[in-house]
């Protein structure tokens, strides 16, 4: 193993931690591996709006005034809280997952972290011999599935290591390790970009190398992880931007591989597909989701609502069809204020063999007139 020099740049708790693994600290982080970090858009994630950001936010400010705060009440991928950050004094996130929880508090969350330390970590798990490693719970269940043996067998050991390590490490750092766990596991994935299912053919080995996700840290940010309808209740915001989900695609069942990695209480886990119990399931996505939208939009305390919207409702899949339709949203729009739509022809994340025509991303942008509103969901406000 080769020596290296390490004044300042705290190894001793490196040493501590991975010396129980029989391995030694080897800093690498200058090495070009670490000059590009994820960045937050990085990640296959179905709904993401990277490539609409731009027109979204184009039409918000021509539409809106005097704006200060944003909540992105159903904030997926984080993508436009991304942007939003940028552009307002004070900016609430929500997501019940919990992978995304923890994924916004990587990438913005205020509190301190050592970016050495951090690199210095990555280096010493990237360093591991995985023939030296036994086999965990998660190459077990993942293992020949969503990943090579050899990569599964590395990603819960690594997993195992930044558990036992979380005494030495702050909130935030924790939060960055598993971060940057998930992204680069996202690259090696077998799959089409979701754990539905996997990939049915022999996976060809590939080394997994852990990088360093793009984190920052923010005083204004607000990090929730609530069920929407609930939250919606709790807080003022001038905008509050809705982009939930459409169809009957649960985002806890086609991420549940991240939700057992985050939470790692190492349940039990069933069927081909090594899912665990349901958690985290939306109304948006069941027959319920027309009551679930209306009663968000009836409680949520904002001068402007923002919704995305997307036409799948006209797919050729049954899972892929809307719950809500287009004509149902502009109308629970209207009872609260003066709405506008406006199309962008779209191709979306398509993880699948559903084909999509003619598809476009709508987004309605609601001057909310709160005497209307009052008046047209008296039943819902007064329950």
């Amino acid at each position: 193993m080769k020596n290296i020099e390490t004044e300042d740049l705290e190894t001793y708790t490196l040493r501590e931690a991975v010396a129980t693994y029989g391995q030694e600290v080897i800093p690498l982080w200058k090495n070009a591996v670490y000059t590009k970090p994820y960045q937050l858009e990085s990640r296959r994630y179905i709904g993401c709006k990277a490539k609409l950001t731009d027109w979204i936010f184009d039409l918000i400010k021509q539409e809106t005034q005097d704006v200060h705060t944003f909540c992105d009440i159903f904030a997926g991928t984080g993508t436009i809280s991304n942007r939003a950050i940028n552009l307002y004094e004070k900016v609430i996130i929500n997501d019940f997952l919990h992978s995304n929880n923890i994924l916004y508090k990587a990438f913005f969350s205020a509190g301190e972290w050592n970016r050495e330390k951090i690199l210095n970590l990555l280096d010493a798990f990237n360093d591991i011999d995985v023939d030296s490693i036994k086999d965990n719970y998660f190459s077990v269940n993942y293992g020949g599935k969503y990943f090579d043996m050899a990569s599964a067998k590395l990603i819960g050991h690594i997993r195992n290591v930044i558990e036992d390590i979380k005494p030495i490490l702050t909130n935030k750092e924790y939060c960055i390790l598993i971060a940057s766990l998930i992204y680069s596991m996202d690259r090696i994935a077998n799959t089409l970009g979701h754990f539905e299912a996997y990939i049915k053919k022999e996976i060809k080995p590939r080394k997994f190398i852990m990088r360093l996700v793009d984190a920052k840290s923010f005083n204004d940010v607000t990090i929730h992880q609530e069920d929407a309808n609930i939250l919606a209740k709790n807080i003022h915001t001038d905008i509050v931007y809705m982009d939930p989900p459409y169809n009957s695609r649960q985002y806890s069942r086609f991420y549940h591989v991240y939700e057992v990695l985050v939470k790692w209480d190492k349940p039990e886990l069933k069927g081909d597909a090594r899912k665990p119990a349901e958690e985290n399931m939306s109304d948006y996505c069941r027959v319920k989701a027309l009551n679930a939208f209306t009663d968000l939009v009836a409680h949520v305390d904002a001068r402007y609502i923002v919704v995305s919207y997307n036409n799948t409702y006209k797919s050729k899949s049954s899972s892929s069809e809307n719950k809500i339709k287009l004509e149902q949203i502009e109308e629970v729009l209207n009872k609260c204020g003066t709405t506008k739509v406006f199309t962008h022809k779209h191709q979306a994340f398509n993880a699948g063999k559903t084909e999509f025509e003619d598809h476009k991303e709508y987004l309605f942008i609601t001057k909310v007139d709160n005497e209307k509103r009052n008046s047209s969901f008296t039943s819902i406000l007064c329950r």
